[in-house]
């Protein structure tokens, strides 16, 4: 199999590319800035937003299938009208270019902040734990952008011609993360276990970039198997936490007492459970043995 993965020099997408490459998949890293390897991944500078670009780089390596997570990744990063131009744009190109040039799966990174926490005006959940049935609530251009390109897979899934599939990864960390390296937002992993309001902006989640790889790769595996259009939340098993969520979520954001009270100590406020079912997924890595 040979599998192009855009944004392969990112926080994830190392790590995917890795997982990829060791489970002895043919694998294209895309990003604007690539990060030299020393192994046989191919890589290579590709501004995505350029449709002719983008159909010139699928159509020079033929992959079997996309996993798309190039993005500005996260609100600030730059214009409201960039971010959003820019991750939508680049969506539809790739869907389009795979599509067109007969790529038989598309994987897209989507974000579980489409649920609209961190709302400045409030935000309560219909329930908890989220999963992937509860409904979005997009405030800012980031998250519009991300439930755009949702959106968008999920009408490319429609057309039944090949596969389509969402995946919304929390707060991810990159292995060198744990060993005190700046995470996303410039804090250490660390930093943010103790300052309970930074975490709390997230929900206090968080997933090991690993194990969102090992994710990847499994419904790369298990893809025919799959529903068509299916969204994956993708979390480890506990919170960024050292109290149960029951507690801080009422203390630190405006979720209600009642609504966090059926979470049951610092278990993840995210539900993977339709990973586990159709995947078999399992999260391995979590902050209590990985911090150091």
């Amino acid at each position: 199999m040979r599998v192009l993965v855009t944004g392969g020099s990112g926080r994830l997408g190392r790590s995917v590319v890795d997982a990829l490459a060791a489970a002895g998949v043919e694998v294209v890293s895309v990003d604007t800035a690539p990060q030299q390897r020393d192994d046989e991944v191919v890589t290579l500078p590709a501004d995505l937003t350029d449709a002719g670009e983008c159909y010139s780089t699928v159509a020079r390596f033929r992959p079997d299938a996309i996993v798309h997570l190039a993005a500005i990744p996260a609100p600030g990063l730059a214009s409201d009208v960039r971010t959003f131009t820019t991750n939508t744009t680049m969506a539809f190109n790739v869907c389009q270019s795979a599509a067109d040039l007969g790529v038989g799966h598309v994987i897209v990174a989507s974000s579980p902040t489409v649920m609209g926490y961190g709302n400045p005006a409030g935000w309560q959940p219909s329930y908890l734990p989220l999963d992937e049935a509860h409904p979005v609530a997009p405030w800012n251009a980031y998250t519009m952008s991300k439930v755009a390109t949702e959106d968008v897979v999920h009408g490319f899934a429609l057309r039944g011609e090949g596969t389509y599939h969402v995946f919304r990864p929390c707060f991810v960390v990159a292995p060198e993360e744990w060993r005190g390296a700046p995470s996303q937002g410039g804090r250490t992993i660390r930093e943010r276990l103790e300052n309970r309001k930074a975490a709390a902006v997230s929900l206090f989640n968080y997933v090991d970039a690993r194990d969102a790889a090992e994710f990847v790769r499994l419904l790369l595996v298990k893809r025919d198997e799959v529903p068509n259009g299916e969204t994956f939340f993708v979390s480890a098993d506990d919170a960024l936490a050292e109290k149960p969520l029951s507690e801080l979520l009422p203390e630190y954001t405006p979720v209600s007492a009642e609504t966090a009270g059926v979470l049951k100590g610092t278990a993840s406020a995210f539900d993977t459970s339709r990973a586990r079912r159709l995947l078999g997924w399992q999260p391995r890595y979590d902050w209590r043995s990985e911090l150091v």
